[in-house]
């Protein structure tokens, strides 16, 4: 499963995501999920924001070479799975390839469908998308320019919502053959296993 996440500039939300996803991934074994990611009006070239980084880093992910990337339809037309911060990056995105609503969501919507309905594909989420029971209206609000500890609460949820959906769908949407890892990006055996640490850090709240 190819999963692209999308925000605004591609140096906060989105690449939070797109590294926890390779940590996830390599803490699982799940050699077939892979991810990437882009911003519809993006930073092209910069690193991660600073704070950005060090949410990655805290939450167990690595940041390898990455640099911003502008939003491309090839790149969605490539996804197994979109998932946006906000419904109007969603809506940008549909706009973008024919098709690909039915399998781009917010990561808040595709996490609350897979977690009342239980979910285990990306069919199953879109079937139950339009039942106003199980989809939520929130968006993940962009932390640039605010504190640390936004970036902390916004890395949370960003956690929080992410690892029980790939959980939930990556075993049942596995590919043949995955697709090459980022540039710069080296996950190793020995790599800090992100899902536990997340959990252990919120009991320990």
């Amino acid at each position: 499963m190819h999963v692209l996440f999308v925000c605004n500039s591609n140096v906060c939300r989105s690449v939070i995501a797109e590294r926890l996803t390779w940590a996830f991934a390599a803490d699982n074994g799940l050699s077939g999920l892979t991810a990437e990611s882009a911003g519809t009006r993006a930073l092209v070239g910069f690193p991660a924001e600073p704070l950005a980084a060090e949410t990655i880093v805290g939450l167990g992910g690595e940041l390898g070479g990455f640099t911003a990337r502008k939003l491309r339809p090839e790149m969605v037309d490539r996804a197994d799975l979109v998932l946006t911060m906000t419904e109007s990056l969603r809506e940008q995105v549909n706009a973008l390839s024919f098709g690909v609503a039915a399998r781009t969501f917010t990561l808040p919507e595709a996490h609350r469908i897979a977690k009342v309905t239980g979910a285990k594909s990306i069919a199953a989420l879109h079937r139950a998308r339009n039942d106003l029971a199980y989809v939520g209206r929130e968006n993940i609000a962009d932390p640039i320019g605010l504190s640390a500890q936004a970036f902390v609460e916004v890395g949370d949820r960003i956690a929080e919502a992410l690892f029980p959906l790939l959980a939930a769908l990556a075993p049942h949407e596995q590919r043949a053959e995955p697709e090459d890892e980022p540039a710069g990006l080296v996950i190793t055996p020995d790599h800090a296993r992100p899902l536990s640490a997340f959990l252990a850090a919120q009991r320990g709240r």
